[in-house]
């Protein structure tokens, strides 16, 4: 299973990227994390669906800092990442 998810609200500059890597280690998921022009952060998380659902669920509070406004999930294409990474 693989997933997009687009994060919005104050997610830039309160560590989110770096939150959202260790919960997706800790859960087991891949994919990368980065942030956008925009100021949301966006993500491509793939693996068990549970996991993967579990992440998503995170994303809707994520670190103490942040203040999550919506979360937009869509389906995306398994890449084959085998890490889960912060890019640029």
């Amino acid at each position: 299973m693989a997933v997009e998810v687009r994060v919005t609200g104050r997610v830039q500059g309160v560590a989110f990227r770096w939150h959202t890597e260790e919960e997706a280690r800790r859960l087991g998921v891949v994919g990368w994390v980065r942030n956008e022009v925009d100021g949301s952060v966006l993500l491509h998380a793939e693996g068990d669906e549970v996991a993967v659902d579990d992440l998503v669920a995170w994303c809707h509070h994520g670190p103490p800092s942040a203040r999550v406004q919506d979360v937009a999930v869509r389906e995306a294409a398994v890449s084959g990442a085998t890490s889960f990474e912060t890019t640029a």
